[in-house]
């Protein structure tokens, strides 16, 4: 984004810019959450009450999380990872939300790592955070700004939460935001339904499809 670019924003606003496409040399993707922690053959047997998401992960977010992951490497995109992980073994430096909710991964446990399907290449940034907001609770805002980064793309779980709260945060420290709606899963189809209607207006919305289509036509238009 050109700094005349946002001064000519009329003072009425301009909701069309919020839909501008990525440039791919200021684009970040972020993966939240997806870890063996949160989802892998114990637990979801432990848990058939969860059986909407787990299978949402297995059949749409892990598929299209590994195209649109491909597609952003292809295109010289960051791709950033934020995993529940403690600076400590017992998760004393937790947020007392994260303490009462027992959400818990020690410092370099197999629960923080992310899922095999999807992990980090060698150079990739993955950053542990202990609270649901990854921007409040974490240096990924300075990490964004080092890179020069813009436009962050939002994949992960869950939808109404974590995801939620980085794409909101995300609008307000003054990014555009995308969303990618098929790349998300929360505890039910209504639950994702309403995550995206309450916070669409902090972000676009895209599918794997749209978005990656959108970064093929930016990168033919970059030759």
């Amino acid at each position: 984004m050109r700094r005349s670019e946002i001064d000519a924003i009329p003072l009425e606003g301009d909701v069309s810019f919020r839909q501008r496409a990525v440039e791919l040399d200021r684009a970040a993707l972020l993966v939240i959450d997806l870890q063996k922690g949160e989802y892998h053959p114990e637990k979801i047997e432990r848990e058939p009450d969860h059986r909407y998401l787990f299978d949402r992960i297995r059949d749409v977010v892990i598929p299209n999380g590994q195209r649109l992951i491909t597609a952003c490497r292809q295109a010289g995109m960051e791709v950033v990872y934020t995993v529940v992980e403690c600076l400590t073994l017992d998760g004393r430096d937790r947020s007392l939300d994260y303490k009462v909710s027992g959400i818990f991964a020690a410092r370099g446990s197999w629960e923080a790592e992310v899922i095999d399907e999807l992990r980090p290449a060698a150079d990739d940034i993955v950053i542990p955070k202990t609270s649901s907001s990854l921007f409040n609770s974490t240096n990924f805002e300075y990490v964004l700004r080092n890179l020069g980064v813009e436009y962050v793309v939002v994949m992960g779980i869950l939808t109404d939460q974590c995801v939620e709260t980085a794409v909101r945060d995300g609008c307000d420290r003054g990014f555009l935001m995308t969303l990618v709606d098929d790349a998300c899963a929360t505890h039910s189809a209504s639950r994702h339904r309403e995550a995206l209607h309450g916070f669409s207006g902090y972000c676009r919305v895209r599918t794997t499809d749209a978005l990656i289509a959108e970064l093929e036509a930016v990168g033919r238009g970059q030759r």
